[in-house]
C-alpha cells in the first residue's frame, strides 16, 4: 500500500489528488480564526511543502496549535470557534462544503501533546482505521497493513509478540509510536504532530525524532513544538508564530542563524519568549 499510488477513500466525498513532487502540499490564504468575537489568527498565509517537516515556533499562546488544527478542520470541534480564509491541499478548498472532515481527517493525520492510544489491544489500536475506512480485505490485509505502519513507526521488534496487549500498557514513548503508526495506518499525505514530544523523556523524545527523519521522506509534516532545538533538529523549513501573527517563514537554518525580523531574533536569542 504505497501512498504515492493515490488513496482509495478519495473515491467518495474527497476527490483531492497528489500534488507533483516539490510543489506546496497545502497552501493556507488569509486564515483568521475567531473565538467567539475575539480574533486569534490573524490574516495568515503560508505553504507547506511535500515530503518536508515544517515546525511552527513561537511563546506559548501565540496561535501555533490553533493554527495548526484549522489544517484537517479540528477547530470545527470547537464550540464558537469559525475559520476564515482558504486552505487549498492540492489546490481544493478542505473547508468546501462537499468535503468530508471525517475522510480529511484521514488524508490528514494527527499525533497530539499526549500520547491517547485507544483502549484496546496493540492490533486494533492500528486496525481500526483501515476497518472503518475500508482499507483491508480481510484480517491478511489487515495483518499486512499492522505490521507496515508499526514497521515504519520503529515499533514493530518491540510489540511483534504481543500484539494482543493492550496499547495503554505501553511506555509514554512506545504509546507516541503506536500513535504514529495509527495514524500512518489510513495512508495519509500530510502528519500534524502537537507538541508530540512534550510528555517525553529525552531518550523517547531522541526516539521519536528519528522516527520524524524517516518519515518525511513520505509525508508533509508540520509540527508545533516548544522547543527550539527540536524544530532546528527535525525541520527544514520554520515558520514563527507572534501573539496570533505569522512573523517570517523561511528555511530552518535561515530563520535560527539570520532572520529577517527582529521579533524572531529576540525570541531565538531568549529575550522574551
Amino acid at each position: 500500500m504505497d501512498t504515492s499510488q493515490g488513496n482509495p477513500m478519495m473515491d467518495d466525498g474527497l476527490t483531492l489528488q497528489r500534488t507533483k513532487d516539490g510543489g506546496p502540499r497545502i497552501d493556507c490564504r488569509n486564515i483568521k480564526v475567531f473565538y467567539g468575537q475575539a480574533e486569534a489568527i490573524h490574516d495568515v498565509s503560508m505553504s507547506f511543502p511535500d515530503r518536508a517537516v515544517t515546525a511552527l515556533i513561537g511563546p506559548s499562546g501565540c496561535g501555533k496549535s490553533t493554527f495548526l488544527r484549522c489544517l484537517n478542520r479540528m477547530n470545527d470541534t470547537i464550540e464558537n470557534c469559525r475559520v476564515e480564509g482558504k486552505i487549498l491541499m492540492d489546490g481544493e478548498d478542505i473547508n468546501d462544503a462537499d468535503v468530508d472532515p471525517v475522510l480529511l481527517r484521514s488524508r490528514v493525520g494527527m499525533v497530539f501533546q499526549k500520547p491517547n492510544p485507544f483502549p484496546k489491544s496493540i492490533y486494533d489500536n492500528i486496525a481500526y482505521g483501515p476497518r472503518i475506512h475500508g482499507l483491508a480485505n480481510g484480517r491478511e490485509d489487515l495483518d499486512a497493513i499492522v505490521e507496515k505502519s508499526l514497521r515504519r513507526a520503529g515499533l514493530w521488534d518491540e510489540v511483534k509478540d504481543r500484539l494482543s496487549a493492550p496499547g495503554t500498557g505501553l511506555s509514554g514513548g512506545q504509546q507516541q509510536r503506536l500513535c504514529i503508526a495509527r495514524a500512518i495506518a489510513v495512508q495519509p499525505e500530510v502528519i500534524l504532530m502537537d507538541e508530540p514530544c512534550s510528555a517525553l523523556d529525552p531518550i523517547a523524545t531522541a526516539r521519536i525524532e528519528e522516527l520524524i527523519d524517516e518519515l518525511r521522506n513520505r509525508y508533509c509534516i508540520v509540527i508545533v513544538t516548544h522547543s527550539m532545538q527540536q524544530a532546528a533538529r527535525v525541520s527544514q523549513r520554520t515558520a514563527f508564530f507572534h501573539l496570533g501573527n505569522l512573523v517570517e517563514m523561511g528555511d530552518t537554518g535561515q530563520i535560527f542563524t539570520n532572520p529577517r525580523e527582529k521579533r524572531t531574533e529576540d525570541y531565538i536569542t531568549g529575550r522574551f519568549g
